[in-house]
């Protein structure tokens, strides 16, 4: 797990003085989504290869 000085640059970029919590919510969940999505993507694609793998016989 990164330390807090590690993601400083992202928290920079998250941050909203206008908001009570010190951040932009709706953005941050925007960002894990984005990420989710990505990371979805990866192991869909990685699935497919190892599926096809597997059907041919090869491991």
């Amino acid at each position: 797990m990164k330390s807090k000085d590690e993601l400083q640059s992202i928290i920079k970029e998250i941050a909203a003085v206008e908001s009570p919590v010190g951040i932009d919510a709706v953005y941050v969940h925007a960002l894990i989504l984005d990420k989710l999505s990505s990371i979805e993507q990866r192991i869909d694609r990685l699935e497919a290869i190892v599926g096809g793998k597997l059907a041919d016989g090869n491991r």
